[in-house]
């Protein structure tokens, strides 16, 4: 069997650039070597395409060999080599990218690659841009009628105008606590819990440092729950997952620093709430016009058991302690075969695309 060249994409412009450097390592030396041929491409904080023997450098640790081309798919300059539709003179089968956040999760990198006609992983342009802005997405749910917490959203420019003004609304409108947020971000980065005035004053001041839109969410007493969605067309669920995090809630530090918040697999919730979790994901995953892979976050408010969606990740994480492919694994699909299944995704959307006409 001839084998395909995987371009491993990874690094970013965004806050999140440490954890996918993280979650691109894992890819790469998951990656059955019989299968493929890896080249990685990190982008740096400064948006700077590297070539795949300095890209090579800045992983954590690679236990596999990896493929070196002889000429550059990336120039120095920032500019990719990649001619448009030459995939194949080019050498490459399939990009991969593990890029979270702002700049490669949010429809700006789909949109390059589908303008160049290279297979990717993951969402395209409209699911991955609907996935990241958690303005949009909960307006889409709510649209579709799935469940979602009372939210609203507020531009930073007017916040930064009028505080007290906004202040005023967000109080009358919400009950302590509430969630402060950046519309456009992942990882749980810049989110703030406040259960007073003051404290929702320096939230909404923390999130506008990482977004032009804040988003605020009604604060409820939840379960937290995740479920992996795999699929084109036809998308399937995995099983639940629950988030028992070590502080207050499930923030960046909690993912990615401490070592005190517990994952179970499968979530100890009751078999009808697990049904009706795996049901909202494909529906969630559909309504955000979706395509490979995502995960999908949920919120079971314990005192009224009413389960809410949360968030929608088309990039999730896939380091070692990533829920997506940790649920997939339990429910039967091992990391490599999981990463096999989403590259022939990718490969099988890209082919039925083709098929679309774009004449008259």
């Amino acid at each position: 069997m001839q084998k395909l060249t995987v371009l491993v994409l990874f690094g970013g412009r965004s806050a999140e650039h440490e954890v996918s450097i993280r979650s691109g390592t894992s890819v790469i030396n998951a990656l059955d070597e019989k299968r493929y041929d890896v080249i990685p491409v990190m982008i740096t904080k400064r948006g700077k395409w590297l070539d795949p023997a300095r890209s090579a450098k800045r992983l954590r640790k690679v236990t596999r060999p990896l493929s070196m081309p002889r000429r550059p798919l990336v120039s120095d300059g920032g500019l990719p080599l990649v001619r448009v539709n030459s995939t194949k003179a080019s050498g490459v089968d399939v990009v991969f990218p593990v890029l979270h956040g702002p700049y490669g999760e949010d429809g700006t990198v789909q949109g390059l690659l589908e303008l160049a006609g290279v297979p990717y992983v993951g969402a395209g342009v409209t699911g991955s841009a609907v996935g990241m802005d958690k303005d949009l997405l909960k307006r889409i749910f709510r649209e579709a009628g799935l469940p979602v917490v009372d939210f609203v959203m507020v531009l930073r420019s007017r916040w930064r105008r009028e505080k007290d003004a906004v202040m005023k609304e967000l109080v009358k409108r919400f009950r302590f606590p509430v969630f402060v947020k950046p519309a456009c971000l992942g990882s749980s980065v810049g989110i703030r819990k406040a259960k007073n005035r003051s404290q929702l004053r320096l939230a909404m001041n923390y999130a506008a440092r990482f977004d032009t839109k804040l988003l605020v969410e009604q604060g409820v007493r939840p379960l937290e729950l995740e479920c992996s969605v795999l699929g084109n067309d036809e998308p399937v669920a995995s099983c639940v997952g629950q988030i028992i995090p070590g502080g207050e809630f499930y923030d960046y530090n909690e993912k990615y620093i401490y070592d005190r918040t517990k994952l179970i697999i499968p979530a100890k919730i009751p078999p009808k709430v697990a049904r009706q979790v795996r049901r909202l994901s494909v529906l969630a995953y559909r309504a955000a016009d979706c395509a490979g892979m995502a995960r999908v976050d949920f919120l079971f408010d314990r005192p009224t058991k009413t389960l809410y969606l949360s968030e929608l990740n088309t990039i999730p994480g896939f380091t070692s302690i990533s829920m997506y492919p940790k649920m997939w694994e339990h429910s039967g699909v091992p990391y490599p075969k999981l990463l096999d299944r989403l590259i022939a995704l990718a490969l099988e959307r890209h082919a039925d695309r083709a098929n679309v006409r774009m004449d008259r």
